[in-house]
Protein backbone atom coordinates (compact mmCIF):
# COMPACT_ATOMS: atom_id res chain seq x y z
CA UNK A 1 0.00 0.00 0.00
CA UNK A 2 1.33 3.39 -0.96
CA UNK A 3 1.50 6.06 1.75
CA UNK A 4 1.64 9.72 0.72
CA UNK A 5 2.17 12.65 3.06
CA UNK A 6 0.77 16.06 2.13
CA UNK A 7 1.83 19.48 3.40
CA UNK A 8 4.66 18.41 5.67
CA UNK A 9 5.60 20.99 8.29
CA UNK A 10 7.55 21.59 11.47
CA UNK A 11 5.56 22.93 14.42
CA UNK A 12 8.10 25.62 15.30
CA UNK A 13 7.80 27.07 11.77
CA UNK A 14 4.02 26.75 11.43
CA UNK A 15 2.78 28.42 14.60
CA UNK A 16 3.43 32.17 14.86
CA UNK A 17 5.98 33.01 17.53
CA UNK A 18 3.62 35.41 19.31
CA UNK A 19 1.09 32.61 19.87
CA UNK A 20 2.10 30.01 22.40
CA UNK A 21 5.83 30.18 21.78
CA UNK A 22 6.39 28.37 25.06
CA UNK A 23 4.16 25.46 24.03
CA UNK A 24 6.06 24.85 20.77
CA UNK A 25 9.69 24.84 21.83
CA UNK A 26 9.94 21.20 20.74
CA UNK A 27 10.24 20.71 16.99
CA UNK A 28 7.81 18.10 15.70
CA UNK A 29 7.56 17.05 12.07
CA UNK A 30 4.00 16.37 10.91
CA UNK A 31 1.88 16.23 7.79
CA UNK A 32 -1.48 17.92 7.34
CA UNK A 33 -2.77 14.77 5.60
CA UNK A 34 -1.60 11.19 5.24
CA UNK A 35 -3.18 9.09 2.52
CA UNK A 36 -2.67 5.35 2.96
CA UNK A 37 -4.14 3.62 -0.07
CA UNK A 38 -7.70 4.93 -0.20
CA UNK A 39 -7.78 6.08 3.44
CA UNK A 40 -7.21 9.69 4.37
CA UNK A 41 -6.16 10.78 7.85
CA UNK A 42 -6.18 14.51 8.50
CA UNK A 43 -4.67 16.43 11.38
CA UNK A 44 -7.15 18.44 13.40
CA UNK A 45 -8.24 21.57 11.56
CA UNK A 46 -8.64 24.76 13.55
CA UNK A 47 -8.62 28.53 13.17
CA UNK A 48 -5.25 28.30 11.41
CA UNK A 49 -5.45 28.39 7.63
CA UNK A 50 -3.07 26.33 5.53
CA UNK A 51 -0.47 29.11 5.48
CA UNK A 52 -0.45 29.42 9.27
CA UNK A 53 -2.65 32.54 9.62
CA UNK A 54 -5.10 32.59 12.52
CA UNK A 55 -8.77 33.42 11.81
CA UNK A 56 -11.56 34.31 14.20
CA UNK A 57 -10.02 35.21 17.52
CA UNK A 58 -12.80 34.83 20.13
CA UNK A 59 -15.22 33.78 17.33
CA UNK A 60 -16.05 30.07 17.29
CA UNK A 61 -18.15 30.38 14.13
CA UNK A 62 -15.29 31.97 12.15
CA UNK A 63 -12.88 29.34 13.49
CA UNK A 64 -15.22 26.50 12.48
CA UNK A 65 -15.75 28.03 9.01
CA UNK A 66 -11.98 28.15 8.54
CA UNK A 67 -11.55 24.55 9.70
CA UNK A 68 -14.24 23.34 7.27
CA UNK A 69 -12.71 25.27 4.35
CA UNK A 70 -9.32 23.71 5.13
CA UNK A 71 -10.84 20.23 5.38
CA UNK A 72 -12.37 20.57 1.91
CA UNK A 73 -9.14 21.89 0.38
CA UNK A 74 -6.95 19.23 2.00
CA UNK A 75 -9.29 16.45 0.91
CA UNK A 76 -9.16 17.70 -2.66
CA UNK A 77 -5.35 18.02 -2.60
CA UNK A 78 -5.08 14.40 -1.48
CA UNK A 79 -7.51 13.11 -4.10
CA UNK A 80 -10.69 13.03 -2.05
CA UNK A 81 -13.85 15.03 -1.61
CA UNK A 82 -16.24 15.89 1.22
CA UNK A 83 -18.47 12.94 0.32
CA UNK A 84 -15.57 10.61 1.20
CA UNK A 85 -15.57 11.71 4.85
CA UNK A 86 -16.48 8.82 7.17
CA UNK A 87 -15.74 10.21 10.63
CA UNK A 88 -15.55 13.62 12.25
CA UNK A 89 -14.25 14.17 15.75
CA UNK A 90 -15.00 17.67 16.99
CA UNK A 91 -13.36 19.21 20.04
CA UNK A 92 -14.76 22.39 21.63
CA UNK A 93 -13.42 24.23 24.65
CA UNK A 94 -16.87 25.24 25.93
CA UNK A 95 -20.10 23.23 25.85
CA UNK A 96 -21.96 26.42 24.86
CA UNK A 97 -20.09 26.45 21.52
CA UNK A 98 -21.71 23.20 20.37
CA UNK A 99 -24.78 24.78 18.72
CA UNK A 100 -22.76 27.25 16.66
CA UNK A 101 -20.06 24.73 15.74
CA UNK A 102 -22.50 22.04 14.65
CA UNK A 103 -24.55 24.55 12.64
CA UNK A 104 -21.45 25.36 10.58
CA UNK A 105 -20.54 21.67 10.23
CA UNK A 106 -24.11 20.88 9.11
CA UNK A 107 -23.85 23.51 6.37
CA UNK A 108 -20.52 22.21 5.03
CA UNK A 109 -21.31 18.48 5.33
CA UNK A 110 -24.94 18.54 4.19
CA UNK A 111 -25.80 15.20 2.58
CA UNK A 112 -22.56 13.50 3.65
CA UNK A 113 -23.81 11.74 6.84
CA UNK A 114 -20.45 10.90 8.49
CA UNK A 115 -20.31 9.39 11.95
CA UNK A 116 -19.40 12.03 14.49
CA UNK A 117 -18.03 12.31 17.98
CA UNK A 118 -18.07 15.58 19.89
CA UNK A 119 -15.89 16.26 22.91
CA UNK A 120 -15.71 19.15 25.32
CA UNK A 121 -12.09 19.63 26.34
CA UNK A 122 -10.35 21.89 28.83
CA UNK A 123 -8.12 23.36 26.15
CA UNK A 124 -6.49 22.94 22.76
CA UNK A 125 -2.89 23.52 21.63
CA UNK A 126 -3.19 27.30 22.05
CA UNK A 127 -5.57 29.26 24.29
CA UNK A 128 -6.94 31.19 21.27
CA UNK A 129 -8.19 27.96 19.70
CA UNK A 130 -11.85 27.23 20.47
CA UNK A 131 -12.59 24.33 18.11
CA UNK A 132 -10.70 21.56 16.33
CA UNK A 133 -12.04 19.02 13.84
CA UNK A 134 -10.36 15.68 13.01
CA UNK A 135 -11.32 13.88 9.80
CA UNK A 136 -10.99 10.35 8.49
CA UNK A 137 -12.10 9.56 4.95
CA UNK A 138 -12.11 6.67 2.52
CA UNK A 139 -11.95 7.36 -1.20
CA UNK A 140 -14.41 5.25 -3.12
CA UNK A 141 -12.90 2.78 -5.58
CA UNK A 142 -15.48 3.75 -8.23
Amino acid sequence: MEIKRYRKFETNKFYPSHMGEESHHVVNEFSMVVRAGNRIFMRGQTAFDLEGNFHGENDVIAQTENACRCIKQLLEESGGKLEDVCKLTTYVTDRNYRKDVYSVIAKHFKGVYPVSTGLVVSGLALPEMLVEIDVEAVISEE
